[in-house]
Parts: structure tokens; sequence; C-alpha cells
């Protein structure tokens, strides 16, 4: 046997057996780690598919409780609400967003009387769901209005509220609504109620499925590009951030996820806050076609989780969520 040519050294020892590997690994996953989004429509004993997201479904209210029911057994410490919402209740100033009994305030209402705190409850700050033009606020002359929009967002906000919501997740990026949200709820005796901004939001072409989930797709006039970041930039998004801690924000996320773990990794050792990743729909879908195509092995999709942990992200947002038991036993 030949000696002398080989380091003393080798990282190899510790990647010899599964236990030495447990052992040394520097990330994993638990529940804890995740946040399942739940997409609403009205009517009754549905369960919808979405043609573009496979095995994610849209549920009707009295359907709600099964999916509670289950992230709550798989342990997961929060559920994230979507509408998808009629077209014949779209507007311009998406004044849906306004009522007391529109879809996410409905199902506020019957989860908290359900399960009171067994698990948190975030719900989306913006427009687009109630838009007829599908954009996040008011738009004029293919502008989206600033502080118009504002206005709205904060009595969405204080609904929300109202209605039971735990975490009140902006993603419209108006600038400045965070500060003018933040001190709706205080006023109104919500201070304890959460803000998760959608502080890094970048215009992405990741997003098409989920705007067919609900519903906005179609209608979108034009591009959100006014409003949303430029995905060539990266010290924009340590901007935005740092004036969203100003105004308020408890927790940031970054959207879209696994094309941006620079950015992750960026706003985490910058600012050392709670930061969340959304595995957006367009990333699901692309994995999920993928395995179901046999073009790619399934755990991908732990390899593609794993990596915003290691990037830095406190939490995911991921359509894979209700099966997470599955991917990381």
């Amino acid at each position: 046997m030949i000696t002398g040519k080989y380091p003393s050294l080798r990282l190899r020892r510790n990647r010899k057996n599964n236990w030495s590997r447990r052992l040394v690994e520097e990330n994993n996953l638990t529940p804890n780690d995740f946040i399942l989004p739940i997409f609403l429509i009205d009517g009754k004993n549905k369960k919808l598919p979405i043609k573009t997201m496979p095995d994610v479904f849209r549920y009707s209210l009295d359907k709600l409780s099964y999916v509670v029911d289950n992230a709550i057994k798989k342990g997961l410490p929060m559920i994230a609400l979507f509408p998808s919402t009629d077209k014949k209740k779209k507007n311009e100033f998406g004044t849906e967003a306004l009522n007391e009994d529109n879809l996410v305030c409905r199902a506020l209402q019957i989860i908290k009387k359900r399960y009171k705190n067994k698990i948190g409850i975030m719900c989306d700050v913006a427009l687009d769901p109630y838009t007829s033009h599908g954009h996040d606020g008011i738009l004029k002359n293919s502008y989206v209005l600033n502080d118009e929009t504002i206005e709205i967002l904060i009595k969405q906000s204080l609904l929300q509220a109202e209605m039971g919501c735990d975490v009140l997740a902006p993603s419209d990026m108006m600038d400045g609504r965070i500060g003018e949200i933040r001190k709706s709820l205080d006023k109104n005796g919500f201070e304890m109620t959460q803000i998760l901004s959608y502080a890094v939001k970048y215009a992405s072409s990741f997003y098409g499925p989920f705007r067919d989930a609900v519903g906005s797709k179609g209608s979108l006039k034009g591009n959100k590009n006014n409003y949303q970041m430029d995905f060539r930039n990266n010290d924009e998004a340590l901007r935005e951030v740092a004036l969203d801690i100003k105004e308020g924000a408890d927790m940031v996320m970054v959207k879209p996820g696994l094309p941006y773990l620079d950015i992750i990794k960026l706003v985490k050792e910058n600012f050392k806050i709670p930061v969340m990743a959304y595995q957006v729909s367009g990333e699901y879908s692309i994995l999920s076609n993928g395995i179901n195509k046999g073009l790619i092995d399934k755990n991908v999709i732990l390899e593609s989780l794993i990596s915003f942990k290691r990037a830095g992200a406190n939490a995911i947002v991921s359509y894979y969520a209700d099966r997470i038991d599955e991917i990381i036993e």
C-alpha cells in the first residue's frame, strides 16, 4: 500500500456512514419550517384541481376543516389563505377586498371558531384577487397608484385583523404601506397582530400557475414591472427590507425562492430578521411535472427545500407543506 501521498485530513471520513453524516449535517427540515398555502373558492362540497399545479386544489369553505385538520396533524405552524374570487365580484377598485363576507373573512371566522390558536393564519394583503384588471392596486393609465392603493390596503388589513388574522402579509409592493398599516393596527387595538412584509417581491415569470389558481391570470392587463422589483437588482432588495423594518415589519418575505437564494442570504446576513422564502407556483409546477414525467427524481424536492434553509430562510411557503412528512422521512 502506497503511503505518504494522501492528506491526513480526509473529509470523506465523516461521509462514510449514514449515522456520521447525520451527526455532522448542518441544515435540516422539520414541519416547523413550513407554511401551507390554501386556495379558497365559493360554493359547497368543492375540491377543484388546478390544472397548472399538480396535486393542488381549490376548496370550498365546507371542505376547509379537512385541510386544516391535516395541517395541524402534520405539525405545521401556519397556513396562508388565498381566495379565487368570482369574476362577478371583481371591479377596477377591488372593493370585494373590503367585504366582511368575502371568502377570506368567512374562512378566518370558521378557522378561529373551530381551532382557536392551534394554528396560525396568514392573509395576503393586496388587491389582485379582487380587481378586474388583475393588478395589486388602483390602476390609472396603466400605472398602479401608490397612495390611493395604500388607503384601501389599510382598510383591508384592519378588516382581516378584526376577523382573526394572526399575520398580515402585504404583497402589493406599494411604498410606505407597512408603516401605515402598522399605525392603523396599533390605533385600533391590534398591537399584537404581526406583519410579514413581502419586502422583496420580484416581477417574475414564475407566478403564472398561482395567477391561474386565484383567477387573475386571464384578466391581468400588462405586467407588474412598475411596482414589483427588477430581477436584475440585489442592492435594491436591501433598501426595500431596511425601509419595511423601519416601518414596523416583524418578518420579511423573499419571493420567488429558488432563483433568489442569493437574496435570501443577503437579507439574512444584513438584518438578522426572520426571513421567509416563497417556493412559488412556477417552481412547484416545474418540479412536480418533472417528477411526474420521470425526468427527475422526487428527491429534488428535499434538495430544493434544504437550499432555502442553507441560504438562511427561517421558514418556507410551499405547496409541498402538507406532504412534508413524506419528503423528510
